[in-house]
C-alpha cells in the first residue's frame, strides 16, 4: 500500500507535468499559497486534501496511486520463503512463469485449465507474494525487475533441477527453431560478465516477442522454451583428465 508520502511526492510530480503552480492551486482551492507551501513541505495532507487537489488537475484518485505504484522500485529476486510458497503449488508455479513471461489472463485460461475464477484465486495470491500487482478487469503489473532472477540455489531451482531439466534436455533440439549449444573456453570475467547481459537482453527480446506477436493468429504460434545459462564449471567426468599447473 502507498504510503501518504509517497502519494504528496507524485501529486508534486503530476502538478509539475500539468504547469500548475501552487499559487494556481491556492486560487482553485480558497486558500493562501503559504498554506499550500506548508501543506506540501509536511509531505502529509488528508486523502479528502489530495482528493481535491486531484480535481484541479482532473485525475481520480485510482490513477494518482497506479503512478505510485508503478514508481516502485522493482524485486531482483524473491525471499527463500516467497519461492517456497510459490513451488508448494504446481498450479501457482505455473501461473507464475506465465506471469514472469507477460501471458495475459486470456491466454493463460486458454491455454491451461484454469477456470475464470480460480486463474483470479492465484493471480491474488501471486500479488500477496509480491510477484505481481493485480489490477481490475484481471490485468497485472509484474512487481520484478527486467534482470530477476530465481535464488540460485532457492526452491524454485531445486524444483527445476530435480522434476524439469532431465525432462527439457531429453529432446533431440533438432526441429524447425530448435538449437542446442555448448561452448567451452577460458575468458576473462569482465568479458564474462558482458556476455552475460547480452544473454539477459536475449532473454528480455524473447519476452517482447512473445508480447507482440499474441496478435497474430494461434495457429501461426508455436510454444517454445528458451534456456539460457553460463557459468565456470567443467564437466565432472573429465575433471581428473585436467592437467595440474606447477606450482609457482
Amino acid at each position: 500500500m502507498s504510503t501518504t508520502h509517497d502519494l504528496v511526492n507524485a501529486l508534486k510530480a503530476e502538478l509539475r507535468a500539468a504547469g500548475v503552480t501552487y499559487a494556481d492551486l491556492a486560487d482553485a482551492l480558497g486558500m493562501s499559497e503559504s498554506s499550500i507551501k506548508r501543506v506540501f513541505a509536511k509531505s502529509d495532507m488528508p486523502l479528502s486534501r489530495i482528493d481535491a487537489m486531484l480535481r484541479v488537475l482532473k485525475m481520480d484518485f485510482a490513477e494518482l496511486a497506479r503512478k505510485v505504484a508503478d514508481a516502485q522500485p522493482l524485486s531482483h529476486e524473491l525471499s527463500a520463503e516467497q519461492e517456497a510458497a510459490v513451488v508448494a503449488d504446481r498450479k501457482l508455479l505455473l501461473l507464475a512463469i506465465c506471469c514472469l513471461s507477460q501471458w495475459s489472463f486470456e491466454e493463460m485460461t486458454r491455454e491451461y485449465l484454469f477456470t475464470d475464477a480460480e486463474c483470479v484465486k492465484y493471480l491474488a495470491r501471486l500479488d500477496r507474494l509480491g510477484i505481481i500487482e493485480l489490477r481490475p478487469l484481471n490485468r497485472y503489473r509484474l512487481k520484478v525487475a527486467k534482470g530477476f532472477r530465481w535464488l540460485p540455489h532457492g526452491p524454485v531451482m531445486r524444483y527445476f533441477r530435480e522434476h524439469v531439466a532431465a525432462d527439457y534436455l531429453s529432446g533431440g533440439f533438432d526441429g524447425e527453431g530448435e538449437l542446442i549449444m555448448l561452448v567451452h573456453g577460458e575468458i576473462t570475467k569482465s568479458l564474462a560478465a558482458t556476455l552475460v547481459e547480452r544473454l539477459q537482453r536475449v532473454g528480455q527480446d524473447f519476452a517482447r516477442a512473445h508480447v507482440a506477436e499474441q496478435k497474430l493468429p494461434d495457429e501461426q504460434r508455436t510454444p517454445y522454451t528458451l534456456l539460457v545459462g553460463m557459468r565456470s564449471w567443467l564437466f565432472e567426468a573429465f575433471r581428473d583428465l585436467k592437467r595440474v599447473p606447477p606450482p609457482p
